[in-house]
């Protein structure tokens, strides 16, 4: 380099250290920048946010950039502050400044350009959270600022700086837990869904070695009730809070509504709009009585008529077709469409009201069993409203004490439990070695929900197959008539019917417990109000309707729950020999969901059904999660599969090839028990 060169450059470079205004257009990203990855957009968002509000806090340091002659070329690069540097580009673009506007910097050419690079990413410390939104909350209280000013001078979004203002609700002496390191950021989150810190410090002397948020969570809210509580659903959050009802809710998770904090106030508004339900009813059909329940009464012990079928009137016809020819007409019309107009969702829905009112008066009760039955009105578990009609108080029956249709099913407190005797052989039935390993391993509540489960779709299949029917009929007899004790217990097929929800909430709302009611009602309408015109009317049905209500009878009867201490093992072997008679596929009837299965069990158990519904691989891939997002993930991966528990499959069926070798030889008798 000649003399002259080195005189230059000296003569127009500042002096290190000096602070000098330098256009943007005039700052380059340096090659020595020890930080390779680029900043994300986000960054570059708050920091333009940032300057936007409060200008460069902090110079940028630079280096003159030389040509190959050693000489400037007017242009310099930034070694620190490259994210603020591409922040103002940001701005540039956006029109919020030229590109000329002139940036705060400071020359360094005494340090590695690299080396003090490095420095400022490698030796800076973060501010701790729970500075930051003490930070944020002394802005909220002092200057005003809502969290829309808050985040637009920061680059983070409303809903960040509200979670942070949240944490100021959490206990000091919790907080200082958090910076002392013994609770962890999410830990934190989870205490500030409420901000009764007393009962967060309580909560917090609960926990053992269970820490995890979602126990703290669970723990703050446990004298709540979430938002998709069927109560909830029924009553309506407006309403609610329009009674002075407060909700919980939570900033950092899903809370799907959040959690309704007066439990009382939400039964008394339950229990008042199902008393005006019922006494609407109660008007609008003329029935002697109507009373309102959260739950079906399954031990109410009355007599129930069921509605004959009517020819409707020609009026009505004529309605019900042009109705429908409308309902038709549009259907034909939109079938392509995506989304519909709103007025013709709003006119469909109309129709369809229309539709099910007419078609509804096919169906009419006996005056009389209206002057003196009844009807209850119950909350469905989806949060509906359900009316079950035409039940009669025993006082109210007829005084020659005529029985008429019992179309309820009464159940035996002796059902299902059998007695002590051993089988008379006194050996164990094939099959029932494994039924303790599957007990230890499942509830007691989760094995009489699946059971019921199976003994309902035993009763659909067996209902259908009259021949079928007929075998197990005649078994159940031979074995109460030449077999006694362990030995005559058969499948339930016996004078003595069992009401399945008593053992699976909420089974009469599944697809299965709907078809099994209507064919029940189906029959019960046809009987003849005349208890002693029963014989006449079987024996004039044809051949193959009398089968038909044979085997709808028969497996009206059929009982395969396992109850704790069932000591019916013959029994359970009988119900595997009826479920492969009947080609039994639960698959049609039952789905491994969180609710039916998935977080009944332990995580190992949510494990083991991915790992047979689907593959070791997805199994090992939810291995580190929580367990209820295990559990929700898992319900995702099975609803593709035909994955079915051991206590619910049927040897030979389709669904067995979805599970491994162990699973094959699945044997009801050894698995039912469990």
């Amino acid at each position: 380099m000649s003399a002259k060169s080195v005189e230059r450059r000296v003569e127009i470079m500042p002096a290190s250290g000096t602070e000098v205004l330098i256009p943007l257009n005039k700052l380059k990203k340096s090659p020595n920048n020890a930080r390779k990855t680029p900043h994300s957009e986000a960054m570059i968002e708050a920091y333009a946010a940032s300057i936007a509000a409060k200008g460069i806090l902090q110079n940028l340091v630079v280096e003159p950039e030389l040509d190959g002659e050693g000489a400037a070329t007017g242009f310099y690069l930034v070694t620190i502050g490259e994210g603020r540097r591409l922040a103002q580009l940001l701005r540039v673009k956006r029109k919020e400044i030229r590109k000329t506007e002139p940036v705060r910097c400071v020359i360094d050419t005494a340090n590695d350009p690299h080396e003090i690079s490095l420095d400022e990413n490698v030796t800076r410390e973060s501010m701790h959270p729970a500075d930051q939104f003490e930070a944020f909350r002394k802005l909220a209280d002092e200057r005003s600022f809502g969290a829309e000013e808050i985040a637009a001078r920061f680059g983070v979004s409303p809903q960040v700086v509200r979670q942070r203002l949240r944490l100021s609700v959490v206990s000091p002496r919790l907080i200082q837990l958090y910076r002392d390191g013994d609770l962890v950021l999410e830990q934190v989150m989870a205490f500030a869904i409420t901000d009764d810190q007393v009962r967060q410090e309580s909560v917090y002397e609960r926990l053992s070695y269970d820490r995890d948020a979602s126990t703290i969570r669970r723990l703050l809210t446990e004298t709540h009730v979430p938002a998709t509580d069927r109560r909830a659903r029924f009553v309506g959050l407006e309403p609610y809070t329009e009674a002075g009802g407060t909700i919980l809710r939570d900033l950092f998770t899903e809370d799907r509504g959040g959690y309704l904090e007066d439990v009382a106030l939400l039964d008394l508004l339950v229990t008042a709009r199902l008393g005006r339900e019922a006494d609407a009813l109660r008007t609008a059909e003329g029935w002697k009585w109507t009373e309102p329940h959260l739950d079906f009464p399954h031990a109410h012990g009355m007599r129930r008529a069921y509605p004959h079928p009517v020819e409707l009137s020609a009026e009505d016809q004529a309605t019900l077709e042009a109705v429908q020819s409308e309902f038709d007409r549009l259907t034909e019309q939109h079938q392509t469409a995506e989304e519909l107009p709103d007025e013709v969702d709003a006119r469909f829905g109309e129709l369809e009201t229309e539709i099910e009112r007419l078609e509804a008066k096919r169906e009419v009760y006996e005056p009389d069993d209206i002057a003196r039955g009844g009807a209850f009105v119950i909350l469905n578990h989806d949060g509906t409203l359900r009316i079950e009609r035409g039940f009669i108080r025993p006082e109210d029956e007829k005084p020659e004490g005529t029985t008429g249709l019992d179309g309820n099913a009464q159940v035996s407190e002796e059902e299902g439990q059998g007695d002590d005797q051993a089988p008379c052989d006194g050996e164990e039935d094939e099959g029932t070695g494994d039924e303790e390993d599957e007990d230890q391993r499942l509830s007691d509540t989760l094995v009489r929900d699946l059971t019921a489960h199976r003994t309902l779709g035993l009763r659909l299949n067996l209902s259908e197959q009259p021949d079928v029917a007929i075998v197990a009929v005649t078994h159940a007899l031979a074995a109460q008539i030449f077999y006694f004790g362990a030995n005559a217990h058969v499948v339930g097929i016996q004078p003595v019917k069992m009401d399945l929800a008593v053992h699976a909430v909420g089974i009469e709302d599944t697809g299965a417990g709907k078809a099994w009611s209507d064919r029940h009602a189906n029959w019960a309408r046809q009987m003849p109000r005349d208890p002693s015109k029963l014989w006449e009317f079987v024996a004039e049905l044809d051949q193959d309707s009398r089968m038909s209500l044979f085997a709808h009878c028969a497996a009206l009867t059929v009982n395969a729950v396992k109850l704790p201490f069932d000591r019916r093992p013959r029994a359970l072997a009988v119900a595997r020999h009826l479920a492969e008679a009947v080609a039994l596929d639960m698959t049609g009837y039952w789905r491994p969901t969180v609710g039916s299965y998935l977080g009944r069990v332990t995580k190992a158990g949510i494990l083991e059904a991915v790992r047979e519904g689907v593959s070791e691989e997805a199994a090992e891939r939810l291995s580190g999660m929580k367990k209820a997002e295990m559990a929700a993930a898992a319900e995702q991966l099975l609803a593709a599969t035909r994955w079915l528990p051991s206590l619910l499959r049927t040897a030979g069926t389709e669904h067995q090839a979805d599970a491994p070798d162990e699973a094959q030889s699945g044997d009801f008798c050894s698995e039912a028990a469990e």
